[in-house]
């Protein structure tokens, strides 16, 4: 029994609304995270990127081998969690965030064709209804993923944000969260989060977050940066977006992993 699924097997985890049995069996386990290197994408105004340094790497004197590095990076970057703090002044931050946010059930809504046609495409309140009348309706305390297909053009700045100019982040294009389906689903579904495979739950163009501000205003998490939705269905996953614990954080680099039934 592979163990970081056997510790689930130990207990019934609890989302917001519904108990979720697991048996290690029925489930495999899907990365939804970019690694961190010299690579990482980052916002294009932020002043630092994701750095490695060496502390020890080698055979030292007592003849085994040793290594440990010193790590920075702005907390949203790569893959990571917006806590609500990132555009509330009263929203949770990160180290508050309670555990049944970030282990939930996965709703995933394909806008691949329309992104597609649409580099700046925004998902829509029809989408969410269309969505529903397949698979009925987004349960509350859900994470909704909206998957664009991004993810295959990372890690290449020009193709995944639309822009490429460093320090400038008003000419990004690429799709995210329309407003008026933000707000169906975090004031009438009361999701737990938002999550795309895009830099932000805002589409690129954005200039005023709204997306950001409507979920943050609700403490509904944001999760960026995401790969692998390919390999998720519609519904039926279980979600794990961990991200680094930070007192008082706004967010934070998270590894994020689905259990996908069988």
């Amino acid at each position: 029994m592979r163990p970081i699924i056997a510790l689930f097997s130990l207990f019934t985890l609890f989302t917001t609304n519904q108990a979720i049995a697991l048996d290690p069996d029925d489930y495999r386990l899907v990365d939804l995270s970019h690694t961190y290197d010299d690579s990482t994408l980052f916002w294009p105004t932020s002043p630092t990127h994701f750095e490695k340094q060496t502390l020890a790497e080698g055979v030292g004197d007592g003849g085994w081998f040793y290594s440990a590095y010193s790590v920075c990076t702005p907390e949203h970057g790569g893959t990571h969690l917006d806590a609500p703090r990132h555009f509330d002044a009263a929203g949770q931050t990160a180290e508050a965030i309670p555990l049944d946010r970030l282990i939930t059930r996965a709703v995933v809504i394909d806008v691949r064709a329309q992104a597609d046609r649409d580099r700046d495409y925004r998902l829509s309140v029809a989408d969410v209804e269309a969505f529903e009348r397949d698979h009925g309706r987004i349960p509350a305390g859900s994470t909704v993923l909206m998957r664009s297909g991004w993810s295959e053009r990372w890690p290449d700045a020009l193709a995944y944000l639309g822009d490429d100019t460093p320090g400038d982040a008003s000419k990004l294009h690429f799709p995210g969260f329309g407003v008026a389906a933000s707000r169906l689903l975090v004031e009438q579904r009361q999701v737990a989060a938002l999550g795309v495979d895009t830099a932000s739950i805002d589409h690129g163009q954005s200039h005023d977050f709204q997306v950001h501000r409507v979920a943050a205003a609700h403490n509904v998490l944001g999760l960026e940066n995401l790969a692998g939705l390919e390999a998720l269905p519609a519904t039926g996953a279980l979600l794990l977006a961990l991200p680094m614990k930070i007192g008082g954080g706004s967010g934070g680099p998270a590894r994020v992993v689905a259990l996908v039934p069988h």
